[in-house]
């Protein structure tokens, strides 16, 4: 059979000319720009790629978990470039006996009126299950929009620092509450809700970490520029927010959480309706739980604002009042970030004996630091509250998981977030309030533990030995 010709000067894919212009030529040129570009973007894909395969592992990916942990990691790195911001000028831009009344000023403006409207953030937002995805978007923005205002004011010294300030504490826990109640709606096939939080908490420790001398750094180029920064690592959380998958937003089969324990609704959701509903359909073993992790929160308030003047009065040898507070911000966060990972590991077992645990061992930690007042016993107490409250956390939520009906855990997580938010919040005025003798701070901070341990231990115990015959453990 003969061929046909090929027209002259025609240049086929496979000729010669094509070769030529494959391998050669222009292609030459191109191979060069092609190895440059892969470079020039490799510190920024590199990175961004390795985070994605963390974060989607495990079907986290197909869920939308991963991008819920990414989220997280967003909305923790904004955050502390507005404490960053914040810290610099309310704390360390004045003398130590002025910065205790400025920012016992700002607690006053700020968690004042925070303290009366987190009651009403968590029954609100369970008003609107259908808008999860717009709520998490809305707080983004809010403290994108904030931020911008408090770059003007942390120059000026305007008053409006203070209610933008407010703001962005409201639009964070408001974010929290929500980010709560999204969490159960994510889970993986084979996943346990410890195991999923743990994740969650991990990222943003993480990226708080990292985002934390990258806001030291812009706070040494100026005032406004970590709010800046702020700014526009919240205007990308409010674009994450929408890519979440629509099943955040569905309501179906939820009803409200009751946190208070009673005898009448412990099998059930409260299907009568209520004109002030309360907490009663979540178990005595919950609300036990709660109230210890109440006051490991309510500790955890307490410490910050107490050691942050305490140690800007008096630092620890050799080390500045910066550096001081440092150190103990990074045991407190290596702390927290052991607690998530063996709770993780642990998988909810005995949830109730590790709560009763890790509480009196911050008790018996904390009046070792009161008696022994130190810089190590300070850094050590930091550290091992970081690590119970998130293992007690991780316990808690172990708990919600096992006891609390499905059609109302979603509401019971989201209630329960806003009662340790106003835990932290009476802790941190406590450590303001306080003279600044050490030894006495801490006696104070043992004793709020004591107070919820000894009136959690007996519950907790108790619901533990009653499970151990009646339920399975929760993988």
């Amino acid at each position: 059979m003969a061929t046909a010709r090929q027209p002259e000067g025609a240049t086929g894919t496979g000729g010669p000319e094509g070769g030529r212009n494959r391998r050669g030529g222009t292609g030459r040129r191109r191979g060069p720009f092609r190895t440059l570009g892969r470079a020039l973007h490799f510190p920024f894909t590199g990175p961004a790629r390795g985070i994605r395969k963390a974060t989607h592992a495990h079907g986290a990916g197909e869920s939308g978990l991963g991008k819920l942990i990414e989220l997280h990691g967003v909305n923790g790195a904004g955050d502390v470039m507005i404490t960053v911001a914040l810290a610099s000028t309310v704390f360390f831009s004045v003398p130590t006996d002025e910065a205790r009344g400025r920012v016992a000023l700002y607690l006053g403006i700020t968690m004042a009126p925070f303290t009366l409207l987190a009651p009403v953030i968590g029954p609100l937002l369970d008003r609107i299950p259908h808008g999860r995805r717009a709520a998490m978007a809305g707080a983004m923005l809010a403290r994108a929009l904030l931020a911008l205002v408090l770059s003007s004011a942390v120059v000026s010294g305007d008053l409006q620092l203070y209610p933008a300030a407010l703001g962005v504490l409201v639009a964070s826990k408001a974010y929290g509450v929500v980010r709560s109640a999204v969490v159960p709606r994510l889970l993986p096939p084979g996943f346990s809700l410890v195991k999923a939080n743990s994740r969650v908490t991990l990222g943003g420790l993480l990226a708080t970490g990292v985002a934390a001398p990258i806001g030291a750094g812009l706070q040494a180029v100026g005032p406004r520029w970590p709010l800046f920064g702020a700014c526009a690592i919240f205007i990308a959380g409010t674009v994450l927010s929408f890519t979440l998958p629509p099943k955040v937003d569905s309501a179906k089969g939820e009803d409200r959480a009751l946190l208070a324990a009673d005898e009448q609704h412990l099998h059930g959701p409260h299907r009568k309706p209520l004109k002030r509903p309360g907490l009663r359909t979540v178990g005595i073993a919950v609300t036990h739980a709660l109230g210890a992790n109440a006051a490991l929160r309510c500790l955890s308030g307490f410490l910050i604002f107490f050691l942050a003047f305490l140690l800007r009065e008096h630092p620890m040898s050799g080390q500045s009042a910066a550096m001081s507070l440092g150190i103990v911000a990074a045991a407190a966060g290596t702390g927290n970030a052991l607690g998530t990972a063996v709770g993780a590991w642990l998988r909810s077992r005995a949830p109730e004996i590790i709560i009763v645990t890790v509480v009196g061992l911050v008790m018996a930690v904390a009046l070792t630091a009161a008696a022994l007042f130190g810089a190590v016993v300070v850094a050590c107490l930091a550290a091992v509250a970081g690590f119970a409250q998130a293992l007690a956390k991780l316990s808690l939520d172990a708990l919600i998981q096992r006891d609390v009906p499905e059609s109302v855990r979603t509401s019971a997580f989201a209630r329960s977030e806003t009662l340790l938010q106003m835990s932290w919040v009476l802790g941190g005025a406590i450590g303001i309030v306080l003279p600044l003798r050490g030894s006495f701070g801490l006696l104070v901070g043992a004793a709020i533990v004591a107070t919820g341990w000894l009136t959690t231990v007996k519950g907790l115990i108790g619901s533990a030995r009653h499970s151990g015959h009646v339920r399975a453990r929760v993988e």
